[in-house]
């Protein structure tokens, strides 16, 4: 028996886009920078990197204005979003075209060990010390080694298929 094979259509980028946005995940708001020099986005592309020794990963567009910041200040701060954090999450996404230390607005944030903020509330908070930034494509993956974490109990945020979601409990 002979087997056809065929060979597949060229992968193209909204074709990825398309079958990512099917995947759900928790959203985040990453912060660096303090003063008139904070900043930050809205990640989905948060990871721990290794247990031993602590490190996280974050990418970021190279267009995002944070990348700046976070390069010069050598630190960022992933703040894992709360069920009822939806608001933070699109003033960081620019949803509202708000940038900077205007993204800080109507929420408390707190100083961490690095310098960067953690958002009072939010369920996790991961503060970083920048160890590598390696450029690939159109983003920046960027290593960071843990030197705080806290955490508090609630329900998550999630995105996936272009909208924010809140987990149900059976």
């Amino acid at each position: 028996m002979n087997a056809i094979s065929k060979i597949a259509d060229p992968v193209v980028a909204p074709t990825l886009k398309d079958a990512m946005r099917l995947v759900a995940g928790g959203v985040s708001v990453v912060t660096a920078g303090d003063g008139e020099e904070r900043t930050g986005l809205t990640v989905t592309s948060e990871v721990s990197l290794s247990i031993d020794p602590l490190t996280m990963i974050i990418c970021v567009n190279r267009n995002a204005s944070a990348l700046a910041v976070i390069a010069r200040r050598r630190h960022f701060c992933v703040n894992v979003l709360a069920a009822d954090h939806e608001a933070i999450a699109n003033r960081f996404a620019g949803v509202s075209g708000v940038k900077g230390p205007a993204r800080y607005v109507e929420a408390d944030w707190r100083p961490q060990a690095t310098g960067a903020l953690a958002l009072q509330g939010a369920l996790a908070s991961i503060d970083c010390e920048v160890e590598e930034m390696i450029e690939r494509h159109s983003h920046v993956i960027v290593i960071g080694a843990v030197r705080a974490i806290t955490t508090q109990s609630g329900e998550p945020l999630v995105y996936s298929r272009g909208r924010y979601h809140r987990l149900a409990h059976s």
